[in-house]
């Protein structure tokens, strides 16, 4: 029997995968909720995601499970027609230029036009275009890097709204290496990132693509995916609602204890956050325990406010607030907008992001207190002035992994010191990658090791 500690997408994944291999398997949650942070509650037909509303449509792992699971036709894609956002800056809404890759130009008009950058700024990007060289550097931040590029508007107004939305962490510490490796592939290459980005779009296949769409999801949401796991998982492996307390090692390969009673396991997969995992190995490695306390994570609220029958129609999938203009909220999504099937006609619903790095204080606070802060917010950054017919607040405590400096060599000593330990494999967001696909390849992957080298017995 192969032990998988965390019902989140990364342990459900893992389970998954063993399901369909026949290896028994036994899946571990402590929270009463599979899903980890995918959660998805309804109002008068309004799908309200709690956690993440889609996944990279580029990244193939989520398409791949769902047609496993039989939910083809339950995809959708972004309405990417649709897809303008807009960054507060000075008091105004002022909409990101046509053309960026995160904060690199693809287009000379839409930039030089765009009131969100002064002409300095767009000055140094079009001679960003010739003046950077190129070869390997060494690690920096994202600030760093995108500063020695483009300079630091740039790091305010593109690179930390963009990248707070899908971190919450703060770009003075995020590596460049672990979260935009790419962009440093293609620095090393052509020296001008500008330039790289042009060339790697040229090599992208042309034509007509389900996958071209930026994000995807499922017309129900993504518990939907979540609910679907665990309906098959439970006809074919046994779930169990408790608290792993302690992992020991045996002669067959691990114990683990559950509310005082022990149970025998060929190999163990730790689905869980870093933080807890240290926990349960410590008395088996310091040094190990002590890595993986030290990858950092962040909290965050999500909020959704559901209107009906405003009087001016929400453009665009939505805002980002830069750090040095923010008060409260750091983004927020039309979800109409963004998908379809997400709200009758004459309602619109407001996702809300509140939190991120430095920002653990505002979890503490009533949900009262809290909906005051997002709406005086929503009335400066939107016009909107009255109170939603409906709300929704979740909190994540401690939810979203941060890859800061180092992280790559961290996670690199992480992988050797485990090794000794035999059998047991770590997956979820805290290694490489914090999106959906990310966790469904790295549960997989854990799997895969898993059933490697597991014992084959009757």
């Amino acid at each position: 029997m192969i032990a998988i500690i965390g019902g989140g997408i990364s342990g459900l994944s893992a389970a998954w995968h063993l399901a369909q291999t026949g290896k028994p398997f036994t899946l571990f949650e402590k929270q009463p909720r599979w899903g980890g942070v995918i959660e998805t509650a309804y109002w008068e037909d309004c799908v309200l995601e709690a956690g993440p509303d889609s996944f990279l449509a580029a990244k193939p792992e989520a398409f791949e499970l769902i047609r496993e699971l039989g939910l083809q036709a339950e995809l959708i894609a972004s309405n990417d027609h649709q897809r303008v956002t807009f960054v507060w800056k000075n008091g105004r809404m002022r909409p990101l230029p046509d053309g960026l890759v995160m904060m690199a130009p693809t287009r000379i008009l839409p930039v030089a036009l765009s009131p969100l950058l002064s002409w300095r700024t767009k000055v140094r990007m079009g001679l960003e275009l010739f003046s950077a060289r190129p070869g390997p550097k060494s690690e920096r931040s994202v600030a760093d890097f995108v500063r020695e590029h483009y300079g630091q508007e740039t790091v305010d107004y593109l690179a930390e709204p963009l990248l707070s939305g899908v971190y919450g962490g703060d770009v003075e510490s995020l590596s460049v290496n672990a979260v935009l490796p790419r962009f440093v592939e293609l620095e090393a290459k052509y020296g001008s990132l500008t330039r790289g980005v042009l060339q790697s779009r040229k090599s992208q296949p042309a034509g007509p693509s389900p996958s071209k769409a930026l994000f995807a999801t499922l017309k129900g949401g993504l518990g939907q995916l979540v609910e679907a796991l665990h309906s098959r998982l439970v006809a074919c492996g046994k779930l169990v609602c408790g608290e792993v307390e302690a992992l020991e090692r045996s002669a067959q390969g691990w114990r683990l204890r559950l509310t005082g009673d022990w149970m025998e396991a060929d190999s163990v997969v730790l689905a869980v956050p870093a933080y807890q995992a240290a926990k349960l190995l410590a008395p088996h490695d310091a040094r190990l325990a002590s890595l993986l306390n030290s990858i950092e994570y962040s909290s965050s609220i999500t909020m959704a406010l559901v209107y009906r029958n405003l009087p001016r129609r929400p453009t665009g999938f939505g805002f980002l607030v830069p750090r040095k203009e923010r008060r409260h909220l750091m983004a927020g999504t039309w979800v109409q907008n963004k998908f379809p099937h997400r709200a009758p006609g004459g309602y619109a619903i407001l996702r809300c992001f509140i939190g991120g790095a430095g920002s653990e204080a505002l979890l503490s606070q009533s949900d009262e207190a809290i909906l005051r802060a997002a709406l005086s917010d929503v009335q400066l950054l939107t016009g909107i002035s009255r109170a939603p017919d409906h709300h929704r607040i979740s909190r994540w405590s401690r939810s979203m992994a941060q890859y800061t400096l180092g992280h790559q060599a961290r996670v690199r000593e992480i992988e050797e010191r485990i090794k000794p330990l035999g059998r047991l494999f770590l997956a979820g967001n805290a290694y490489s990658g914090i999106g959906i696909p990310d966790c469904i390849r790295t549960g997989r992957l854990a799997a895969e090791k898993a059933l490697a080298l597991s014992p084959h017995r009757p």
